[in-house]
């Protein structure tokens, strides 16, 4: 099934922005997002695919020099860039929130060129249908998807909510940790999910393994094009590709 372009914006009546992290010093595979895959790279597939949400979106990433690439590439997919702290990644996501002043948050990461738009506007409707300025909207509480589909919604001020009260560097470090652990205790959690469960398998690219199988993804069945069901079902029918890199473990959230 090929992925469609999401023609109409969501109808709810609050600013929501995309904001994607990402940064060129990954640990495990360093300046990951500008491998290429396809006839693009990493991030441009990620962009591409977010922008059929006509959601405006941010890409939060650091002031290391290194990082200077990612405005260049930010220009040529005209998408906003705003920088800030490599170590405290919610002190980046509370610029981007001065920046802008939207309502709504969805935070995505990077390193997932198969991010599925279709999933991001489920959850925007979930939002509309559970509005309230403390739901938490994901697809990871209870997992059901592969890991690269992943996706938060929340609203900005719960942001600075975690900004202002959280000293942990886990928090900072990870975003939502004070959110989806529900350290205010006011919290209402709601997931999107689908009836199997795909969660064994990674679709993010964390390392070379990860960047195998995504590579082999796209040459061999164009999964850029691809929605996450069709995906899904690929791996479902050579179940030889989840075995690449099955034995990576994801970085403890």
């Amino acid at each position: 099934m090929v992925l469609a372009k999401i023609l109409n914006p969501p109808t709810c009546p609050m600013k929501i922005r995309i904001i994607t992290q990402c940064r060129m010093t990954s640990t495990r595979l360093p300046g990951k997002i500008l491998l290429p895959l396809g006839r693009d790279t990493i991030l441009g597939l990620h962009l591409q695919r977010l922008k059929s949400t006509n959601l405006p979106i941010t890409i939060a990433t650091t002031q290391n020099t290194c990082d200077d690439e990612l405005v260049v590439l930010a220009n040529r997919y005209g998408v906003d860039i705003v920088r800030g702290s490599e170590d405290d990644v919610l002190s980046r996501f509370i610029n981007v929130i001065d920046k802008w002043d939207d309502d709504w948050i969805v935070r995505v990461t990077s390193d997932c060129p198969f991010i599925d738009p279709t999933l991001i506007m489920q959850g925007v409707a979930l939002l509309e249908q559970h509005i309230g300025s403390t739901t938490y909207v994901s697809n990871c509480f209870p997992r059901t998807y592969a890991r690269g589909f992943d996706f938060e919604i929340c609203h900005s001020d719960l942001l600075r909510e975690a900004m202002a009260k959280s000293s942990d560097a886990f928090d900072h470090e990870h975003v939502t940790p004070y959110l989806w652990q529900n350290k205010n205790g006011r919290m209402h959690l709601c997931n999107v999910s689908e009836m199997e469960d795909n969660s064994h398998w990674r679709l993010c690219i964390d390392t070379e393994e990860d960047y195998q199988l995504c590579q082999y993804l796209e040459q061999q069945f164009g999964a850029s094009s691809l929605n996450f069901k069709s995906i899904h079902e690929i791996m479902h029918m050579h179940p030889e590709l989840g075995k690449i890199n099955a034995h990576i473990e994801q970085k403890k959230k």
